[in-house]
């Protein structure tokens, strides 16, 4: 194995363990930062793949834009969850764990008659320019223009509804 492969299978298990840790973590602030490191992991791979600037979109963007708007989020109506004594867990726990289970078998049992595990990526031309086709197909409108613009508007939602919960006189 090479290093490049060592470095990946340690990064990929620690990004792996990360998002565990995200959906496991009983403080809100704790999921919020094993976020920021399971995006930092990404941030790597991204890199291992030569793709320096997704690498650092991924950082300025979704570590330094996203993951600190859900911790202000989460900052802004901590005083509000504090009252809430709900249970920890939700009653129905497993009927989630089984159709993730379920739902992760029928992808393995989908992507082992693929044939694109086999294959290898061609050889990127000189003259390319992964900035400008990127960014053409983020604003194109016949790209993604659309679900980018979703994202942000529902992103704005989500920080305009924690101010209100944050700022709510009852």
């Amino acid at each position: 194995m090479t290093a490049e492969q060592i470095i990946f299978l340690i990064v990929g298990a620690v990004t792996l363990a990360s998002a565990l840790m995200v959906v496991t973590a009983r403080d809100l602030v704790h999921a919020a930062l094993w976020l920021v490191a399971a995006l930092f992991g990404v941030a790597i791979v991204y890199t291992l793949l030569n793709a320096g600037f997704l690498a650092v979109v991924q950082v300025v963007v979704y570590i330094g834009a996203i993951a600190i708007l859900f911790i202000f989020a989460v900052m802004l109506t901590r005083r509000q969850a504090a009252k809430d004594t709900g249970p920890a867990l939700n009653q129905n726990w497993w009927l989630g764990a089984l159709l993730a289970v379920l739902t992760f078998g029928g992808l393995v049992a989908l992507l082992q008659t693929w044939s694109g595990f086999s294959k290898t990526a061609s050889a990127i031309p000189s003259g390319f320019d992964a900035v400008n086709e990127l960014g053409t197909a983020l604003t194109s409108p016949a790209g993604y223009v659309l679900p980018f613009e979703v994202a942000s508007v529902l992103l704005l939602a989500a920080l305009v509804g924690a101010v209100y919960l944050a700022f709510n006189k009852k």
